[in-house]
């Protein structure tokens, strides 16, 4: 049904199942945020706007060895970022490592599907993107920082590949947006109010506020998650000289790099290890005594698995959204509910 939509829109067949594949990806593995639920009104609206070129045509700006740019002109991230970590996987697989950044293109969704894409090559993968400027650096009272999600991911034998995955914020952004839909409180440390004070009780969402960094204070180490926001923005539109922060002029811009771990020693005693410690992890004894200590990556893949055989739990509002939408562009109605 997502497909069928896409192609409705102007999208050849081979972009629109690129595009579903990332959407079904983040849905699966509950990051609702970035799946169809939270984000295919909005691209379709993009693409009946014109603000998004549903079939671009990308090609390479700059190059040296295991490095490019490429202009995704404008294109849909999830359509260009792929071929952006592909060609970090190429020039990695070559040099040993590889790093691609991807400019004039649009929202990519989630940044691990991008650094799995390397994780499945026996590689180290990393993506960030330049995120909406919605986030105040500690002390200030503007918005001068962008939700520059930042993922990582390595790969494992045994054990659930070890994947990372968030925004320099205490949440992302798009958790708010779902949350002020639908009616909920966010809890303390996640926004500030409309003059940038840090709002530290639950509360409703107000009318206007900023996003504040991981740590939400000084005090709580907020200069951490500022300086990931700028590390991220120093590896996409700082690297590229397309204008940082406020200043962009490039579109959304994203960074790829890949590491071939050939190139430092045996994939198989990498992973072999790797798995030997997030074993350890998993077995180290919680505080309580109850539960289990969890790695990033880890609760993804036990959601992966139980909505591939379950399948995945849309909210009634995301159906009835489905329905309109097929109905409006002619598009048969095949979910089942």
């Amino acid at each position: 049904t997502t497909e069928e939509l896409l192609k409705r829109l102007g999208m050849s067949d081979a972009n629109a199942a690129q595009t579903a594949d990332v959407l079904m990806y983040a849905d699966l593995r509950g990051i609702d945020t970035h799946g169809v639920s939270n984000m295919l009104p909005v691209y379709i609206k993009q693409f009946v706007d014109g603000k998004m070129n549903p079939n671009p045509n990308w090609e390479i700006l700059r190059e040296n060895k295991a490095t490019c740019v490429i202009d995704g002109d404008g294109g849909h991230g999830m359509v260009i970022a792929p071929i952006g970590m592909k060609e970090a996987i190429k020039r990695a697989s070559e040099f040993g490592v590889g790093a691609v950044t991807v400019i004039n293109c649009r929202h990519l969704g989630p940044c691990c599907y991008y650094a799995e894409l390397a994780r499945e090559q026996d590689m180290l993968g990393m993506a960030t993107t330049t995120g909406g400027m919605s986030m105040v650096p500690t002390f200030g009272a503007k918005p001068l920082l962008g939700l520059n999600a930042l993922a990582f991911a390595a790969p494992t034998e045994q054990n659930p590949p070890f994947v990372y995955d968030a925004s320099p914020s205490v949440v992302a952004g798009n958790k708010i947006v779902l949350a002020k839909r639908l009616g909920q409180t966010v809890l303390p440390g996640w926004i500030t109010d409309e003059h940038g004070n840090p709002i530290m009780e639950e509360t409703e969402i107000p009318e206007k506020y900023m996003m504040l960094p991981v740590g939400s204070t000084r005090e709580g180490g907020s200069q951490k998650g500022y300086s990931l926001s700028v590390i991220s923005e120093i590896l996409t539109t700082g690297l590229t000289a397309t204008g940082a922060g406020p200043r962009r002029r490039a579109g959304s811009v994203h960074h790829f790099m890949a590491w071939d771990i050939s190139g430092f020693s045996d994939p198989a005693d990498f992973k072999a290890d790797l798995d030997q410690y997030l074993t350890d992890l998993l077995d180290c004894p919680t505080v309580s005594g109850d539960g289990r200590v969890l790695y990033s990556g880890y609760p993804e893949a036990q959601t992966a698995k139980e909505r591939t055989e379950k399948g995945i739990p849309y909210h009634p509002e995301v159906i009835d959204w489905f329905k309109q939408a097929t109905t409006e562009r002619r598009v048969p109605w095949r979910l089942t509910v």
